[in-house]
């Protein structure tokens, strides 16, 4: 790791001796850890300097997506204590959804995923906040491979009848579904997006603590929208 952390200090590379005597490692050793790393891929040796490899790359890449998951979690975390509901975070990425991160406790427990939410996007807030943020192409795409069933009594009955009530959603209001996905659980999502990018942050309570809903969303988009502002957050995952 050291070898590593040196050659990356240097941006056109550095030769073996110089590297040995910056890590404080024996000639001999530092040969052969350089060795090894350039035969796995972290190290690529020319003109007689080490530079990083395509390994390396992928492993800084891999570290700063754990750093990012990570502080998604704190956050969820902190919301989940600060508003005492399970919090989640989704996206629609690669023409799915994509539930990134879910924070809970057992005494205020998530949606058990007992149906695929890839497959029923229609049925529970947070598919349906992130298609509500798709085009109609996009949309009519999404139900084409995950068609509209109902999965309670209580489930939008077909896709004609979804997608307009995609196209008549207020952009600014939380989507809101009762019983559509799990009985006796009430859940609400607010949209985020970045871009192109479309994000979900939702929450669920039982429905019998529904007015607890609403006051609850609110809350959470305050917070939300306090962390973007602080560029402590990014939904680039």
């Amino acid at each position: 790791m050291r070898l590593l952390e040196a050659v990356a200090s240097h941006a056109d590379g550095a030769p073996a001796k110089q590297l040995a005597r910056e890590t404080g490692l024996p000639l001999p050793t530092a040969y052969h850890l350089l060795r090894t790393l350039t035969h796995e891929g972290y190290l690529w040796r020319e003109n007689g300097v080490f530079v990083l490899g395509d390994a390396a790359e992928r492993l800084a890449r891999g570290g700063a997506l754990q750093n990012r998951r990570s502080k998604i979690e704190n956050s969820l975390a902190q919301w989940r204590d600060a508003i005492g509901v399970p919090v989640y975070f989704a996206v629609y990425r690669d023409g799915e959804i994509d539930l990134v991160a879910v924070s809970d406790t057992p005494a205020a427990p998530a949606v058990d995923e007992w149906a695929d939410f890839r497959e029923t996007g229609h049925a529970h807030a947070i598919g349906q906040c992130l298609l509500s943020q798709l085009d109609e192409g996009a949309r009519r795409d999404h139900l084409d491979r995950h068609p509209v069933e109902s999965i309670t009594p209580y489930t939008v009955r077909d896709g004609p009848t979804l997608l307009e009530r995609l196209r008549t959603a207020e952009r600014t209001q939380p989507v809101v579904e009762r019983q559509e996905y799990a009985l006796g659980t009430v859940c609400a999502a607010i949209p985020i997006t970045a871009g192109s990018a479309a994000a979900t942050m939702a929450i669920s309570v039982p429905s019998h603590q529904e007015q607890r809903l609403l006051p609850a969303v609110d809350r959470l988009r305050g917070e939300v929208g306090k962390l973007f502002s602080s560029l402590a957050f990014s939904i680039s995952i």
